[in-house]
């Protein structure tokens, strides 16, 4: 499973990283979860710069997206030209976004008026794009997931695991990462929040 993390300037840390570090941990299986942006570098919002792993282009193939948020969605989702190169197809990539991150998939058409998750400080321009926001961690309708909250990063890479792989595979994904003397708790709520939205033979 190859990943592409969307990671634009003024990119948020914990959107990429975490879910990135979550996704490899299945790097033993073949999995590769990879910087994605359109430009050499980027720098994040607290001026943290990377080097990215793969051109924008990348997430035409990939077999999954992850379009994480920043100080500068907006101004990428009114970039056509941009957006256009993505290409993004729900019919053969699982694809999630987290907090303005759903701001793109609404410009891209691939949410319409179904229930999404987005952050508090985007939900006004989210539902202005005629997405219905709803106030939840995480959804997800077939190939397409949202969360909302920077912390909310562990659902959505829980959530890939367990589609692209098995449920097995994500609890012991976030059992790794999580807190020690939590650790069950840790995915006792994942599953808690991720399971309803996996198909019945996927889900804990």
């Amino acid at each position: 499973m190859q990943i592409a993390v969307l990671t634009f300037e003024g990119y948020n840390e914990l959107d990429s990283f975490v879910a990135a570090a979550i996704l490899n941990r299945m790097a033993s299986k073949g999995w590769a979860a990879l910087i994605t942006s359109p430009s050499d570098q980027v720098t994040s919002m607290n001026g943290v710069t990377v080097k990215r792993q793969r051109p924008l282009e990348f997430a035409r193939e990939a077999d999954a997206v992850l379009i994480g948020s920043g100080i500068r969605t907006r101004d990428i989702a009114a970039d056509r030209q941009l957006l256009d190169q993505l290409a993004l197809d729900p019919a053969r990539q699982l694809i999630g976004a987290q907090c303005s991150g759903t701001l793109l998939l609404a410009k891209l058409g691939l949410i319409g008026e179904l229930p999404a998750c987005t952050d508090l400080t985007t939900k006004p321009w989210v539902i202005e794009a005629g997405v219905n926001v709803v106030d939840a961690p995480f959804v997800a309708h077939g190939n397409v997931a949202t969360a909302g909250g920077c912390l909310s990063s562990q659902y959505l890479a829980t959530w890939m695991i367990a589609r692209g792989a098995t449920w097995q595979d994500a609890a012991d994904a976030m059992h790794y990462v999580a807190p020690v003397g939590e650790k069950e708790a840790w995915v006792e709520r994942t599953s808690a929040v991720v399971s309803p939205f996996l198909p019945l033979a996927q889900a804990a």
